[in-house]
């Protein structure tokens, strides 16, 4: 059987497939190699500065030190797991195996160096910020311009359409179906942009920020400069001052503008949902698809309502991460420990929605027979048009006539707006420019 059928979160059982390529970023087994990769960087760093201690390491010794991060595999995890049983932590363990590795390198002269002068959350605080923008980089964003691709494309092939628009869910002012497709594409965009400008920051500073022990080792050396080197090199920014651990200022503002992506996806889903409840849009059919268990005529729009509710736990998980990471007791506490190693969680679902809007989308086939139907169904909506012109051209309470005219419990029809049209003491150019407009016309230029 399975092994995914027995999985709680459906993460890692039914939408595995979907979210398989973030076990390299947010799995144990990804932040312990995210974690020896740091520790071997940093040791490599305090090489290249040249402390005297460090200067007989050789070129050769340091790329093969360097394999040990480039190499680690599934037993060397194990390794570090069965270090951790022992000593019951997971930076400790970290440290422990690499020192076992120096030993096989013999290299005994640097093993101390190992993780010197660090607290866990320089190596906590570096990895989690590190890999969370490898899998935004490699996972994230790849799906999203493919989403605002696809977004962008249908825009343009649907520009011409034009369509009732609804405000407060009663008839308005006709739109062109491919603007209101565009009108959620750039606001998509304009929210990734700002993401895109969010540094992603890093702590490195010893048990309380302020590199004591660096600097009680070695105080001529100008530790804060060393660090800021350090992580600028590994793509990563500098947070200081900080306390104990990396204030997550930065980080809040990330998961908070992903979440804003996300509500402006849920607006597109249920939009959508809508249209199709209308019939503006039908859905491709795939002939074994079954859309109800007792309906056999029903073709759900699942994809998008799929997408709604992973977006909403989304948006859950990234609203307490947010909120709960940048607060902390004093100089730090252990309650963003939990809480950090749910990071994955709201991506994973994030990107099921993603993936979700997409099947939707390239499932969509426009109605324009519908779409007409209701547009010429809705002569009313140009009465905007008309008192408008009316204004231009000085006539008397033009919105007053036309309230008159149009707000009634029946239906206005093409007629009633030609009557109006003739009663109206105006000239017969306006007359004529009058007559002109009409539902499909009346759309102003997108």
């Amino acid at each position: 059987m399975n092994n995914s059928l027995h999985n709680i979160s459906p993460i890692d059982g039914r939408y595995s497939k979907l979210t398989k390529e973030l076990n390299n970023y947010f799995s144990e087994s990804a932040l312990i190699k995210y974690r020896v990769y740091i520790e071997i960087e940093y040791f490599i760093s305090l090489c290249e500065m040249g402390l005297p201690e460090l200067k007989n390491i050789k070129k050769k010794e340091l790329a093969n030190i360097r394999k040990i991060a480039s190499a680690i595999d599934t037993k060397d995890i194990k390794r570090i797991k069965n270090i951790e049983s022992v000593t019951n932590h997971d930076v400790k363990a970290v440290e422990y195996f690499i020192k076992e590795k120096f030993d096989k390198l013999k290299l005994q002269t640097g093993k101390e160096f190992i993780h010197f002068g660090l607290t866990s959350q320089d190596i906590n605080n570096t990895a989690t910020p590190l890999l969370l923008m490898d899998a935004l980089e490699n996972c994230l964003y790849p799906e999203l311009n493919s989403l605002i691709k696809m977004l962008y494309e249908l825009s343009k092939k649907w520009k011409n359409i034009p369509m009732l628009a609804r405000t407060h869910g009663q008839p308005a002012s006709p739109t062109k179906l491919g603007k209101e497709i565009s009108v959620f594409k750039v606001r998509i965009e304009e929210q990734l942009n700002q993401l895109l400008k969010i540094p992603h920051s890093a702590k490195f500073g010893g048990a309380t920020g302020n590199l004591n022990a660096h600097y009680a080792s070695y105080p001529k050396q100008d530790w804060h400069k060393f660090a800021k080197d350090f992580l600028k090199n590994i793509g990563l920014k500098r947070s200081y001052p900080t306390t104990q651990i990396e204030h997550y200022d930065n980080l809040a503002s990330q998961l908070d503008a992903i979440k804003r992506i996300n509500t402006i996806l849920i607006d597109l889903c249920r939009d959508i949902w809508i249209y199709i409840s209308m019939n503006y849009f039908n859905q491709k059919i795939n002939k074994n698809e079954v859309g109800s268990s007792a309906m056999p005529h029903k073709v759900n729009p699942i994809d998008f309502e799929n997408a709604e509710g992973n977006l909403g736990v989304a948006n859950a998980l990234l609203t307490h991460l947010s909120e709960k990471l940048p607060i902390s007791r004093l100089q730090r506490d252990l309650s963003d420990s939990t809480v950090m190693r749910n990071l994955g969680v709201p991506i994973a679902h994030t990107i099921i929605s993603y993936k979700a809007i997409m099947k939707g989308l390239n499932k969509l086939l426009v109605n324009k027979e519908k779409i007409e139907e209701e547009l010429n169904d809705n002569w009313v909506i140009i009465s905007e048009a008309i008192q408008t012109i009316l204004r231009r051209e000085g006539i008397k309470n033009p919105y007053e006539k036309l309230k008159e005219l149009t707000r009634q419990n029946k239906k206005i029809k093409s007629i009633h707006i030609e009557k109006f049209i003739e009663s109206l003491k105006v000239s017969e150019k306006i007359k004529q420019e009058l007559k002109k407009i009409n539902p499909t016309n009346y759309t102003g230029k997108s």
